[in-house]
């Protein structure tokens, strides 16, 4: 694991428990990773995650398949990186995929999801983008 850059960490965990069809995936967990994971529960990308643990937490994923082995999450980019990072108004936040996909931004009102943001006329960091 990599420590100058956890959300990079946290998607690449999903990514590589998705390629080895797990239905559970468990990684360290932090605010701004429960805040991500709790956006793509609302988006209907994973069935549930919890943030266990006092001093040590852990961030449990229960990923989301389609069929037996086809899951829902087809694609995930960190965009904004440590050594670069992007920010966006309001009126440029992106769309991914013209609309189908997600992207999640980091405003002063919170984590929310690229939808939400425009409808709050809220810009921020773009943290990632998920498809």
């Amino acid at each position: 694991m990599s420590w100058s850059d956890p959300i990079a960490d946290m998607l690449t965990c999903i990514r590589n428990a998705q390629a080895a069809g797990h239905q559970v995936v468990e990684m360290p967990g932090s605010r701004m990773k429960a805040e991500i994971a709790r956006i793509l529960k609302a988006e209907g990308y994973v069935h549930d995650y919890e943030l266990v643990g006092d001093v040590k937490k852990l961030l449990r994923i229960a990923l989301k398949y389609t069929d037996e082995s086809t899951p829902v999450i087809r694609g995930l980019r960190r965009e904004s990186k440590p050594g670069l990072r992007r920010y966006c108004g309001w009126q440029k936040v992106p769309r991914v995929l013209g609309g189908l996909g997600l992207s999640v931004i980091s405003t002063s009102q919170g984590v929310m999801s690229g939808r939400e943001a425009r409808r709050r006329k809220l810009g921020g960091e773009y943290v990632c983008s998920i498809w």
